[in-house]
């Protein structure tokens, strides 16, 4: 069932159905949270070196199927989009929340982000919102 799912996701956004893609997309259907590029290396094994994992990285941002998140301690992680984004136009307006005790970040689907009034002269290509504290997990 995951493995016709991988196949359709990769055959819909228009990518060759390799085992470095096939592999990393599993992990993100499988993970709960966001990934960052080390538990992508770590998860994936030894079979797939840094680059690989980079430019994967890289096709599955350009084609909308993942989305960047930034951290606190400036390094990024990645998170599956919603079905409504494509190459370039991601539709994830949503909050990301990272636990301060366990480092797990996740989207928070249903928590939008507040609209921005900007001063006249500007205009926003991108809006970030990320939220620390302690997820429910942790919480309890």
């Amino acid at each position: 069932m995951m493995e016709k799912k991988i196949d359709e996701l990769l055959k819909k956004n228009h990518l060759s159905v390799t085992g470095g893609r096939k592999k990393i997309l599993e992990l993100f259907l499988q993970q709960e949270g966001a990934l960052s590029h080390s538990d992508i290396e770590r998860k994936a094994g030894e079979k797939f070196d840094r680059v690989t994992v980079y430019r994967t990285l890289q096709v599955f941002l350009e084609k909308g199927l993942i989305h960047s998140i930034p951290t606190s301690d400036n390094s990024i992680r990645y998170a599956l989009c919603k079905e409504d984004c494509s190459g370039g136009h991601h539709h994830d307006d949503h909050v990301h929340f990272i636990c301060n005790t366990c480092g797990n970040t996740v989207c928070l689907e249903g928590v939008s982000i507040p609209a921005i009034r900007l001063p006249r002269g500007y205009s926003a290509d991108q809006v970030e919102m990320l939220v620390s504290g302690v997820c429910k997990s942790c919480n309890i």
